[in-house]
């Protein structure tokens, strides 16, 4: 199995790097808006599928993150890239603020919190016309001032990596450990001697900083922002996504990322009728595969394999 794997990856590394070249600008766009989904669904993953906490209100830090980043770009005058960050870092210390104020909430009702959460930062960008523009959109600076979107589609396909980086660590770690203790039982992690409260703020300062980041990208590429980003919609798709492709795993939220964003414009022609597809889809993974799709075609994929390509277990401990 791994040599199947390192073989999948050098493909996958070949094909993502090479992939500007083989698609044209239409398709490069939706390529990039896909990445930017990727990253969210990973990040809400982390937050959901690992830690237990359920939001509803993740694109709210989407929406925080990017307002803030053109914001201070347009007053201060920074560079955008200092002008991202600084979006990240804000959302980051909005969620670790959630997630003290969330520290009793459990379940459903943890999801309303969030909700609640989300629509009200929702109303207030779409009511401070003065500041974010309004309905009628806040126009963000370009990074790049080419007429290819490929510089953007490298930048997403860079922040994708660190990302997935920074949280596979985090999950392979003694974080990690805690945070699915958490995600089993809390009273049990507690009485174990996890810092339940501290896991619980930290895991939500962390998703929010990336859902942030992904914000703070999609800003300078759309190069207009309007309300809509942080909506009920948007956060019902992302959660999609994370579902259909494993929530209870980074890459194959990933995956299910941009397996999902390329059905969806895939099924475009087919009008209204793609989002009967789409749910259709949906459901028939939440009642035969709720770990996600890539969880059972790598399983298949798994009992296909020939038995000489499968590491033994006296091999793999040597290795």
């Amino acid at each position: 199995m791994r040599a199947v794997r390192l073989v999948a990856l050098i493909g996958l590394v070949a094909l993502a790097l090479a992939f500007p070249g083989l698609v044209n600008a239409y398709w490069l766009t939706v390529a990039i808006l896909a990445i930017f989904y990727a990253i969210i669904a990973a990040s809400w993953t982390l937050l959901v599928g690992y830690a237990g906490q359920f939001s509803f209100g993740h694109m709210a830090f989407v929406s925080l993150g990017a307002y803030a980043s053109a914001l201070l770009v347009q007053w201060l005058g920074i560079p955008i890239p200092l002008g991202m960050a600084a979006g990240a870092v804000l959302a980051m210390v909005v969620g670790a603020g959630v997630g003290f104020i969330c520290l009793r909430i459990r379940g459903p009702y943890l999801a309303i919190f969030t909700l609640a959460f989300s629509e009200v930062l929702r109303i207030v960008f779409l009511t401070e016309n003065e500041v974010t523009g309004g309905a009628s959109g806040l126009n963000v600076a370009p990074l790049f001032t080419t007429r290819s979107d490929a510089p953007y589609y490298y930048v997403a396909l860079g922040l994708l990596v660190v990302s997935l980086a920074v949280m596979a660590a985090m999950v392979h770690s003694r974080w990690g450990l805690f945070f699915r203790a958490i995600r089993e039982n809390e009273q049990a992690a507690a009485a174990a001697g996890v810092k339940v409260v501290r896991f619980r703020i930290l895991v939500f300062a962390v998703a929010s900083g990336f859902a942030g980041l992904a914000g703070a990208f999609y800003g300078p590429f759309i190069g207009i922002l309007t309300p809509d980003i942080g909506s009920v919609d948007q956060m019902g798709l992302v959660v999609a996504m994370a579902v259909i492709g494993g929530s209870e795993s980074l890459v194959a939220a990933v995956i299910g990322a941009l397996s999902v964003e390329a059905l969806v414009e895939i099924l475009r022609a087919y009008g209204q009728w793609r989002l009967v597809l789409f749910g259709l889809l949906l459901l028939l993974t939440m009642r035969f595969a709720r770990n996600g799709l890539l969880t059972l075609g790598w399983a298949q994929v798994a009992r296909l394999t020939p038995a000489r390509w499968r590491a033994t277990p006296a091999q793999g401990a040597a290795e």
